[in-house]
This record gives structure tokens, C-alpha cells and sequence, in this order.
């Protein structure tokens, strides 16, 4: 990560950089997709202000901290900072968790009741043809294998019949008869 530090009517000693570079640093550990920081410290007679702006894939922070002194101030920038990573990080790991799909039971009420369903396995499909789709649930060893038809691109269920032979579900609208 990159990080720009500018000031405003002040020196930047070494000391003030490396402080800055400290603080700034320990973003990355909240989010790791941050691409440059671009810091600005000013002192207006007895108010010192460090402007932060973070530059993240397709986000950007920004946070103003003031304080007594440019330490105090850059402290505080730095706590806004962190906590504004931490909340998106928390989010987009929100956004891409896996809910659980409803199983809806086509058996009547009286008998769904002892009937337990789970989810076995999440299965990423990718458009394949009958045959891909056969050789790999073979190869994977189980009797039925569902997948993305590459010409058609609807799902379709591939099986092993008993006489060692292949059926296929297809899907067909549902005209409510």
C-alpha cells in the first residue's frame, strides 16, 4: 500500500512520517484490498487536523480527526479509519455468505412433519455437455449428477438407470393441469 502524506503550514519531520506511516499500515490488516492512502495534516493556530482518504477496489473512506495536537489528531483519523474498514469488511462478509435454501415439501402436511430434509452438498455448476456430465459423475461415483446444459443453458438431471444405462430430467414449463 501506498501512502501519500502532505502537510499543510507545518514541517513534516521524519518523525510526524514515520508516525503516520505506523498508524496507516495497520489498516491492512482489517482490510486487505486497499490500493493507496492519501494523508493530510494541517495546523490552523492551536487546531491541528489530519484528513485521511483511502483508496480500496471500489470504495473509497475518507475521515477528518482534530485534536490538541497533530499526534492526537492523527490518532483519531486513524481509529475513524479503522472502524469504517472494519464495518465494510463485515458487510461484504454479510453479502456473501451462503443462506440456506428453503426445501419446500411436495408430501402433505401430516407426513412432511417426520420427514427431516438438509442440505448435502453445494454443488457450483458450470455449462457442460451430457457426456462431461456423465463422465464426471462417474468419476465422482455417484448414481445422479445435476448440471448447466451448454447448448440449452437450463439445469438438467443426469442418472444411472438399473440396466447400467443413462436417463435425463429435463425441465418443461408447468401448464397448471
Amino acid at each position: 500500500m501506498r501512502i501519500a502524506i502532505t502537510a499543510r503550514h507545518l514541517k513534516l519531520t521524519p518523525a510526524i512520517r514515520t508516525y503516520v506511516e505506523e498508524k496507516f499500515q495497520k489498516a491492512q490488516r482489517y482490510f486487505n484490498h486497499i490500493v493507496w492512502t492519501q494523508v493530510v495534516l494541517s495546523v490552523e493556530k492551536r487546531n491541528h487536523e489530519a484528513e485521511v482518504v483511502v483508496h480500496a477496489s471500489r470504495q473509497t473512506f475518507r475521515a477528518l480527526g482534530k485534536g490538541a495536537d497533530l499526534y492526537a489528531a492523527i490518532d483519531l483519523a486513524s481509529d475513524k479509519i479503522d472502524s469504517q474498514l472494519k464495518k465494510y469488511k463485515e458487510r461484504l462478509k454479510d453479502r456473501h455468505r451462503a443462506e440456506e435454501p428453503e426445501i419446500v415439501s411436495a408430501l402433505p402436511a401430516e407426513a412432511a412433519g417426520s420427514i427431516r430434509f438438509s442440505v448435502i452438498k453445494q454443488v457450483p455448476m458450470r455449462p457442460m455437455t451430457r457426456e462431461e456430465a456423465a463422465a464426471q459423475m462417474d468419476a465422482l461415483g455417484y448414481t445422479f449428477w445435476m448440471f448447466q446444459d451448454q447448448g440449452s443453458k437450463h439445469v438438467q438431471v443426469i442418472f444411472r438407470r438399473l440396466d447400467d444405462s443413462y436417463g435425463l430430467l429435463q425441465p418443461v414449463k408447468w401448464n397448471g393441469k
